[in-house]
Formats: C-alpha cells, structure tokens, sequence
C-alpha cells in the first residue's frame, strides 16, 4: 500500500457522523447539520501531531434515496468552510452509498468500500501516500474499529457510550471514550500507541 519513496503521511481517519456531527439519522443535508463542537479540538490535536485528517463515512443514504449525491458534496464543502473557519486545513472525504440490500439500482451492491470493509482507508493511503502502519481511527460504530483493524491501524478510538467489544483487534489497540468530549485527554496516548507501529 506504501509505494517505496512516496512521501508517507501519517492519516487520522475520522467516521462523519456521530463524530464530527450529531448523528441524527441519515444527515446529507445542510440543514441537518450540527457539529459536535469539541471535536474541533480533536482536529486540531492531530493536525498539530502531523497527522492529515481524512473522513471516512458510511452514507447508504445516497444509495436509500434519502438524499443525492449532489446533496452530499454540498454538504461536504459546507463543512470545508466550518473546519476554514476553525483554522483547520482541507479535510479529505471519501465516502461509500451502497448498501447490499436496501439500495436503490445501482447502489445495491456488495462492496469494498462499505465499513466494515478496508476500502475507503486503503483508497485513502494510495491517494494521500499515507502509512496506515503509523494511522489511527476515530468511529463511533464498531465496523469502523473493525475496518481500522483491517487496514492495519495500530491505534483507534471507539467513541461510544457503550464499552468496546475488545481492547485489542487484529493487532490494533483500542482506546475507549464516552463521548467526543473525553476524546482530546485521549488523544496523545492515542498517538503514542500509534508510534509502535513505526517502520524505523
């Protein structure tokens, strides 16, 4: 996945919605939108630890009909200016809207890119020349720790009210917190965890 003398970003992949925003059911539109406000400081935390962060988002939404494609990208570049405003840099999106069987026509599909599959990461690491052997994961959904392991992560934070399923997957560690706001006392361990996974 790392191409020898590619430049290798570490990456901060963040799941969209129950992280960055209030997961209200199937959010494609702006009028939906409400940001959880410390994860500002999450950003900002990782991007000062020299990680880029990347979103990586689940939005069978598209594929339900719920919303439209076009609806998502407004969406998105919405958010851009928020996260501008905030001071933050340019905040990757990659996004999967199949589901296998609630979509519509060409969305009902099995595919790789859907969490708990790898496919959105991997994309992400090819495009950014990121190291996923020195990444980390922040999801609020157990398939996003599950897709984090896949890829390789060393490190991930599962962001539930509920305790994760385990504390280590496929090598990768998982840290645990409540809710966004007791993630930034998290993040440098979360970093340091991160470091085990190093090339040098």
């Amino acid at each position: 996945m790392n191409e020898p003398g590619a430049a290798q970003n570490r990456l901060a992949f963040f799941d969209r919605d129950g992280v960055i925003n209030e997961d209200r059911g199937y959010v494609g539109k702006v009028r939906d939108l409400q940001f959880i406000e410390p994860v500002f400081e999450v950003l900002q935390q990782v991007v000062n630890a020299g990680f880029l962060p990347v979103i990586v988002t689940n939005q069978s939404g598209i594929g339900r009909g719920y919303y439209s494609e076009a609806q998502f990208h407004a969406l998105s570049r919405h958010m851009q200016q928020i996260y501008s405003h905030h001071h933050l840099p340019f905040i990757p999106v990659y996004y999967c809207p199949h589901h296998p069987t609630a979509g519509l026509k060409d969305y009902k599909v099995s595919c790789e890119c859907r969490k708990p599959a790898p496919g959105m990461l991997y994309r992400a690491a090819r495009e950014l020349h990121g190291n996923l052997s020195q990444s980390i994961l922040l999801g609020d959904s157990w398939r996003d720790i599950e897709a984090g392991a896949a890829a390789g992560l060393p490190a991930q934070c599962f962001i539930n009210s509920s305790a994760p399923r385990a504390f280590e997957l496929n090598h990768s560690r998982v840290f645990h917190a409540t809710s966004v706001p007791a993630v930034p006392a998290l993040i440098p361990k979360i970093i340091a965890a991160s470091k085990s996974g190093s090339d040098a």
